[in-house]
């Protein structure tokens, strides 16, 4: 099969579209076409030589798909060939073909093309873990979501909205800001502007926030940790910015505090089939009216991966880069 492969590790440039050899797909698992996959931060860090992929799964690159799926495994029930599906992946996106567990696959909503779709499974699931699994959110609660311009965090933004707690979010740009503050935030901050944490005591009349998302790491960690309220939760997602950090113990103790470092990629099978299937339930009717929607920046053909991938690394993006699979 056709697949966007590294000639070794570093730069954009060491993508091409080469070959590959095709997937084979057991008794539960779909053989899917793929129609349409997109870009996450994992990719480039992959690319770099810095996140192999887990045991077993694909070397190429690409963490979700959407497509047609082709043929159906012998123990599976429920689909069937030309079904079109959505999924999470461990890798192997950026390829013609993809074999994933059917306990995984989410059926595309009627009006939505394949690129929407694949612009919806890496950064909702991890926004929905985060948030529900992990840090237990509900309604009423206040969340701060740093890179709130991000695929994570537009996703992450509407799912609060929806969930009807309140969210806040940091990001690199006025535009970026307004864009968040439409998907629902309640107020942006420009981290341009200065340290984060002055601001949302303010805001939020100095009870703080009840969990943090965020990918940014070291810099962040003693503002993310003076911005939680009492019991608060913070979701340490990526480490953009840095690993080493220190803490005032007595702080988290005194407070309540849970400091939680969490990865999808390396979850078991069971547990993203759990996730996947939770996720569905609650959001794909939300997506079929409209409540939900993925938030698309731009769409690269396939051919043009090394400057998705450049484009990427700009942070210029809002919501997710796509690549179409033609």
């Amino acid at each position: 099969m056709r697949a966007v492969v590294m000639n070794g590790t570093g730069g954009p440039e060491v993508l091409t579209l080469g070959e590959a050899e095709a997937p084979q797909h057991g008794p539960n698992e779909l053989l899917v076409r793929v129609r349409a996959t997109a870009l996450n931060r994992a990719d480039l860090l992959q690319r770099r030589g810095l996140y192999p992929p887990p045991p077993g799964a694909s070397e190429i690159l690409g963490l979700e798909m959407a497509g047609e799926v082709v043929a159906v495994g012998s123990a599976c029930a429920g689909w069937q060939v030309g079904d079109r599906v959505f999924a999470l992946l461990p890798g192997g996106g950026y390829a013609e073909y993809a074999a994933i567990p059917a306990e995984m696959a989410m059926r595309i909503p009627d009006s939505f093309r394949f690129e929407e779709a694949a612009a919806i499974p890496e950064v909702f699931l991890t926004a929905y873990l985060n948030l529900f699994w992990l840090g237990g959110l509900r309604a009423g609660q206040r969340v701060l979501v740093h890179a709130g311009a991000s695929g994570v965090g537009t996703a992450a933004i509407q799912l609060i909205r929806e969930a009807g707690a309140v969210s806040f979010a940091t990001a690199g740009s006025a535009d970026k800001i307004k864009r968040c503050l439409a998907l629902g935030a309640q107020a942006g901050w420009n981290y341009h502007d200065g340290p984060f944490a002055p601001w949302l005591k303010e805001i939020t009349e100095g009870h703080g926030v009840d969990i943090i998302l965020d990918f940014v790491g070291a810099p962040y960690f003693e503002q993310n940790i003076r911005s939680l309220a009492m019991d608060g939760r913070l979701m340490i997602i990526g480490t953009l910015g840095g690993v080493n950090a220190s803490v005032n113990l007595g702080t988290l103790l005194s407070r309540r505090l849970q400091v939680i470092g969490t990865a999808l990629r390396s979850r078991s099978v069971a547990d993203k089939i759990r996730l996947t299937q939770e996720f569905a339930a609650f959001a794909l009717p939300r997506f079929a009216d409209g409540r939900l929607q993925p938030v698309i920046d731009r769409v690269f053909d396939w051919h043009e991966a090394a400057a998705a991938h450049a484009y990427m690394e700009s942070n210029a993006n809002v919501g997710k880069i796509v690549l179409k699979v033609t």
